[in-house]
């Protein structure tokens, strides 16, 4: 698996992974929140499969 998530992308994923994730704990408690999960993980392993789909890459150093 060849990295396509840069560093920007990584933290908006982790970020935005959290959020969704809080939202099984506090808020609404919505199952929702486990969606949160996966994003995190993509963010973790720096490869998203939908980029490699459509030949994406956010990550600079990658593209070399």
């Amino acid at each position: 698996m060849e990295k396509n998530i840069g560093s920007l992308d990584k933290a908006i994923r982790v970020l935005v992974g959290l959020v969704l994730l809080a939202l099984v704990f506090v808020g609404p408690q919505s199952v929702w929140g486990w969606v949160g999960l996966p994003v995190i993980l993509i963010a973790l392993f720096g490869w998203c499969p939908l980029y490699k789909i459509l030949g994406v890459s956010t990550c600079k150093r990658c593209n070399n």
